[in-house]
């Protein structure tokens, strides 16, 4: 069960939120600043690919569970709200005075972000520069686009 108020990191992914960090303890250059930006990108790579995964084992240290506060202070709560709306499909998961829907919300949330760094360990399996890279990725979907659709001229013609 999700320990209340704080968002854990599977242990496998661990040492790639570090990386992904300018604040981790060894010097790290990563392109985000804090771990709360590095999963709310993950969660939200992995509401856009579908992915959510168990954590399986937890990370314990570095990055250690990391307290909602600092989800709340950059606004992110309002990600984890709305991931929990899409995917539980009701409103009564926005509810704070039960903790059962607390607990679920931070579960959605971390199970998504987990499947968002799968995809990122594979995406950036063997770079040097992460930040080039995940420039790329974001190049990559944002100019990926629908199969072209013929263009309808005659809504143009008149009867």
């Amino acid at each position: 069960m999700a320990e209340t108020g704080r968002i854990r990191v599977a242990k496998d992914k661990a040492e790639l939120v570090k990386d992904l960090t300018l604040t981790s303890s060894d010097g790290g250059t990563g392109p985000f600043q804090t771990y709360a930006d590095v999963i709310v990108f993950a969660a939200a790579l992995g509401v856009k690919h579908k992915k959510r995964v168990g954590l399986g084992e937890i990370s314990k240290r570095e990055p250690s569970p990391i307290g909602q506060e600092h989800f709340l202070i950059k606004g992110y709560d309002l990600v984890i709200k709305l991931l929990a709306i899409v995917e539980a499909k009701e409103l009564n998961i926005l509810s704070y005075e039960n903790e059962k829907y607390e607990n679920q919300r931070i579960r959605m949330f971390e199970e998504y972000a987990n499947g968002g760094l799968e995809i990122l360990q594979q995406e950036l399996r063997g770079a040097v520069d992460y930040s080039e890279r995940l420039l790329l990725i974001l190049s990559s979907e944002r100019f990926q686009q629908e199969p072209d659709k013929e263009f309808d001229l005659s809504r143009f013609l008149s009867s």
